[in-house]
């Protein structure tokens, strides 16, 4: 009976080491799907497209809860990448966001700040700088134009302002027919 009790507990030790081991070596890091999808992603993490960041809206196209047009910062390209990349057909832009807005960064109009914290709070990506009753500022070059900052600012010292077209951001526009094309919503000849 011991002998029994002993080879039994050996055969479960060796399990649960082969089992650990196996946890360890064979991890899946996460879903290759939703991580090329979220690559396409414009990442401003606004929740513009009810999702609370862009990493659960691609979860959620890689499961195919969530359509491929919901993203107003990625507009009309990232749904025609997102559509190529999942071989989906093209699907024009949800209605309340199919304007495209061009690109715009946060500004504080530091003299009438009053330190609140509260954009700080508010900023997904953390590109506000400043302290409790100090007046705050935005890192230009981390700020993704989400607007989050606005409606918790108590004195309305932050403007949003349309980042200038240069050489370094500046895209072909796409011809109309083109587009259209690519939406898939040109009529057949």
């Amino acid at each position: 009976m011991l002998i029994a009790v002993f080879v039994i507990s050996l055969l479960a030790l060796a399990f649960g080491l082969l089992l650990g081991y196996s946890a360890i070596h064979f991890r899946v890091e996460g879903d290759p799907i939703a991580d090329n999808i979220d690559a396409l992603l414009p990442q401003t993490q606004c929740g513009q497209c009810g999702y609370p960041g862009c990493r659960p809206y691609a979860e959620a196209i890689a499961a195919e809860e969530a359509e491929i047009n919901l993203c107003p910062p990625g507009g009309e390209t990232t749904m025609i990448a997102l559509a190529d990349l999942l071989g989906r057909d093209p699907v024009p832009l949800d209605a309340e966001s199919s304007t495209e807005k061009p690109k715009e960064l946060a500004v504080i109009r530091e003299a009438e700040c009053i330190g609140c914290t509260l954009c700080i709070q508010a900023c997904p990506v953390d590109c506000i700088i400043g302290a409790a009753k100090q007046m705050h500022t935005v890192i230009a070059d981390q700020c993704t134009g989400c607007a989050l900052c606005l409606p918790p600012c108590p004195v309305e010292c932050i403007d949003m302002v349309p980042i200038k077209q240069h050489i370094g951001n500046w895209k072909w526009p796409l011809p109309a027919a083109d587009a259209q094309l690519a939406t898939g919503r040109m009529a057949e000849v």
